[in-house]
């Protein structure tokens, strides 16, 4: 066995041009898998960080009928007395803060604006003082300020909508929507504040203002429409939220637990979906790279047919000779997957470290992502691990067809091959 293993590393060495285009085959195949795996596992963690920390928090408290109308924004069906649900949540250690979502008409004046108009919009109306603790716009503010506690007439949007909108700090608007109840209610607002939502979906339609006013506004006498929870890093969201949902039905609460996933079920269909292409790209560089390996060991087979009827009529097995010949196969595999592997970690080290600046294509385009410009990479060494063993595999699999039908020829055959 050990002659046969020099012997396979001393012909790699002596068919250097064709270890280096089977290896180089290989190596392109095993660094296009690292970096294209990299780039979607990167984009899937930075999309759900940012539907955590600006869209949906970790969990969300509903009523059971609000939850089946929470498409139209039901202000009847809101938790009647959020104040007991939200100490129940800290007496668990749990950090949360109150929400009520409505949706208004926004009124736009040309003495601000470019000219009169209306367009439809979500308003989310927030604690000040506790939302902080959950989401993380604060960190986020690009002009004037953040709400303050009991603020009548300020609001805060996305920097992409005030955009659009040609807003500034300073601006009026009006809003008009229907209270609690059904009747209409319209209300002078002035932009406060614009923030810069790492969320390309917030970010576009985005429109803040204090859960007081809106309660006066609304007439929700203290309800509010749900109350979201932020868990920090903890990652079984789904057993957070069983437990949860007992401790308030234990407490006499007729409410119902949801964790982000059952809150972002069309990004998680998309990412389902994009997985499946990303698959499919995968596969493909693989076949790519092995119909390369594949030709190029059916050509060395033919080169070395003479050699392989010598040392046949030297009474060398063939089993003997399979060995080598898928020895060497493994090697040129090792190669390429050695070379594959650094370079992915090179070019995955930019991309973690620094990224690719998508920007000009996701202002305008929505893409189910949660990023607003830099797709990042994230490190996965299992991914590795797998690419260097599947190039190994690979190469030894496709030799296998190229080196039985060299040894299907008879010996005298071999020999007298031109």
């Amino acid at each position: 066995m050990k002659f046969i293993i020099r012997l396979a590393i001393k012909n790699l060495s002596r068919y250097r041009r064709r270890t280096a285009i089977t290896a180089g085959a290989i190596a392109i195949g095993i660094m296009a898998f690292i970096v294209v795996d990299s780039i979607f596992l990167g984009a899937k963690l930075e999309s759900e960080r940012n539907l955590r920390l600006y869209e949906t928090a970790s969990l969300r408290i509903y009523t059971p009928e609000y939850w089946d109308e929470r498409h139209f924004l039901p202000l009847e069906y809101s938790i009647k007395d959020p104040s007991k649900v939200l100490q129940i949540l800290e007496d668990r250690g749990l950090k949360a803060t109150p929400r009520t979502l409505f949706s208004a008409d926004m009124i736009l004046y040309k003495q601000d604006f470019i000219e009169d108009g209306t367009l439809p919009v979500t308003v989310t109306a927030i604690n000040p003082q506790t939302d902080a603790s959950v989401y993380k716009f604060e960190d986020t503010l690009q002009q004037g300020r953040f709400l303050k506690p009991g603020e009548m007439d300020g609001i805060v949007i996305g920097s992409w909508f005030a955009e659009d909108i040609g807003a500034e700090v300073g601006y009026w608007v009006t809003l008009l929507t229907r209270g609690n109840g059904g009747f209409y209610e319209a209300f002078d607002m002035q932009i406060v504040g614009i923030v810069n939502c790492p969320n390309p979906n917030v970010n576009r339609t985005l429109v803040m203002m204090d859960i007081q006013a809106a309660d006066t506004f609304l007439a929700m006498e203290g309800a509010v429409t749900n109350i979201d929870i932020s868990l920090g890093n903890v990652k079984d969201i789904e057993s957070a939220a069983l437990s949860l949902q007992t401790v308030l039905e234990k407490a006499g609460h007729d409410l119902a637990v949801y964790s982000w996933k059952d809150l972002a079920k069309d990004y998680l269909a998309l990412m389902s979906a994009d997985r499946g292409v990303s698959n499919i790209i995968l596969f493909l560089v693989f076949i790519i790279a092995a119909v390369g390996v594949s030709n190029t060991m059916l050509m060395a087979m033919y080169e070395r047919m003479r050699e392989i009827g010598m040392m046949r009529a030297l009474g060398m097995q063939d089993r003997s000779i399979y060995m080598l010949l898928l020895i060497e196969a493994g090697g040129i595999g090792f190669l390429g997957s050695l070379i594959g592997c650094l370079f992915g970690a090179v070019i995955n080290l930019y991309l973690v470290e620094t990224g690719i600046d998508f920007g000009f294509m996701f202002r305008n385009m929505d893409i189910g992502y949660r990023i607003q410009s830099i797709m990042r990479g994230s490190w996965s060494f299992s991914t590795i691990a797998k690419a260097f063993l599947s190039g190994i595999l690979l190469s030894m699999i496709v030799a296998l067809a190229p080196i039985r039908r060299a040894m299907k020829q008879d010996i005298p055959t071999c020999l007298h091959h031109q």
